[in-house]
C-alpha cells in the first residue's frame, strides 16, 4: 500500500491568535499555562509563523472549546517543570568562561 504524504501549511501567527481567542486564551495566558516566558511567544510575530508543537496544542485547544469541552481538566493531569531559559547569562563569564572586568 502507498502511503500519501500531506503537507500540512505552518500555522500563520494571527490564526493561531483566532485559535487562542476560540478558547477564550490571550498570548499571555496561553504562554503561562504552557509555562513559557510570554515573550516567547510573540516574538513569532515576527517572524509570522508559529512552531507546530505550539499550532497543535491551540488547534486542540479551540477544538475542545468549540464542543463544550474544558482543556484545563486535561492539562490539569499533565506535570511538567518551565522550561529553563535559553541564553541567560551569569554574572562574570560569557560563553561559559570567567571574564576579567573590562576597567581593571
Amino acid at each position: 500500500m502507498l502511503g500519501i504524504c500531506f503537507m500540512i501549511p505552518a500555522m500563520i501567527y494571527d490564526e493561531f491568535k483566532r485559535q487562542l481567542g476560540k478558547a477564550g486564551l490571550s498570548v499571555k495566558s496561553f504562554a503561562e499555562l504552557i509555562k513559557q516566558n510570554p515573550n516567547s511567544i510573540t516574538n513569532y510575530a515576527a517572524q509570522g509563523e508559529i512552531p507546530p508543537h505550539l499550532a497543535i496544542i491551540a488547534a486542540l485547544m479551540a477544538h475542545m472549546a468549540d464542543h463544550g469541552l474544558d482543556y484545563r481538566v486535561a492539562l490539569s493531569q499533565v506535570h511538567f517543570e518551565a522550561s529553563k531559559p535559553r541564553g541567560s547569562a551569569v554574572k562574570g563569564k560569557f560563553g561559559g568562561s570567567k571574564q576579567a572586568h573590562p576597567l581593571l
